[in-house]
């Protein structure tokens, strides 16, 4: 299954855009409860106001609710980001740390979003245990496990460390195009072999293959074995490039 995925998605990535540790964490904190593609229209004009810690530290909140509002809990979110700014320029000279055990001690920031920081801006393999992955390694028998940290250690033993956080963008970017939560793709997924849940989406490939999102929708097709024409409906996803959950 970790061969088929990264033959599906060799170019699997963080979907969030960023240019530094900082404006990584930011995202990731903005992006709770939030899509992507929200977070990624809201950051440009968030990290020109505020490209420091110190920027946030100090930033009238009232103003800084108002930039992030369309993400949602944006009152939580910008105490998270000012107890964020404040934490790294007393703690960490402004500068966000490298280690696990010092992200998850900085406000807004717990496990998941720490492995993010580390694979994504420091380049540390980490598992990213978001509902996607924790969905499917469930669905594909990895592990039985419910908690977070759990489904981390125990696919962590099951996969190699150099592998971690490609693997997390991988599964990632299967949830959100593929394996769906409510009605998985399963007659048109390149896994439906050796999956042990195929079957919980519709197997007929046709009904399946309209599921499929996302701007690789035609390639995935193609590698399920799903010969047929992409139904439009599919081809106008993928072009809007909106994942579903």
């Amino acid at each position: 299954m970790v061969r088929a995925l990264t033959e599906a998605y060799p170019d699997a990535h963080c979907e969030l855009d960023f240019g530094t540790p900082l404006e990584l964490a930011v995202a990731t904190i903005l992006s709770a409860q939030c899509t992507d593609k929200r977070v990624n229209e809201v950051t440009p004009a968030l990290f020109a106001k505020y490209p420091t810690a110190a920027d946030y530290a100090g930033a009238d909140r009232t103003e800084l609710e108002e930039m992030i509002r369309s993400t949602g809990f944006y009152r939580n979110k910008a105490a998270s980001l000012m107890g964020l700014g404040a934490a790294l320029v007393d703690k960490h000279g402004g500068e966000v740390p490298r280690t696990l055990e010092e992200l998850v001690e900085l406000p807004g920031i717990g496990r998941k979003t720490a492995n993010v920081i580390l694979g994504n801006a420091f380049g540390v393999p980490g598992i990213t245990v978001d509902t996607h992955f924790g969905r499917l390694v469930r669905r594909w028998g990895w592990t039985e496990e419910q908690d977070p940290v759990k489904v981390e250690r125990a696919v962590g033993e099951l996969i190699p460390r150099k592998e971690w956080t490609m693997l997390s963008h991988r599964v990632i970017f299967h949830g959100r195009r593929v394996c769906h939560s409510r009605k998985p793709a399963c007659g048109a997924c390149l896994l439906a072999k050796d999956c042990p849940s195929y079957g919980l989406g519709p197997t007929e490939p046709a009904a399946a293959a309209k599921l499929v999102r996302g701007p690789e929708a035609p390639r995935l097709l193609e590698l399920a074995g799903v010969v047929e024409e992409v139904p439009e409906r599919t081809v106008e996803q993928a072009a809007a490039k909106e994942p579903l959950a």
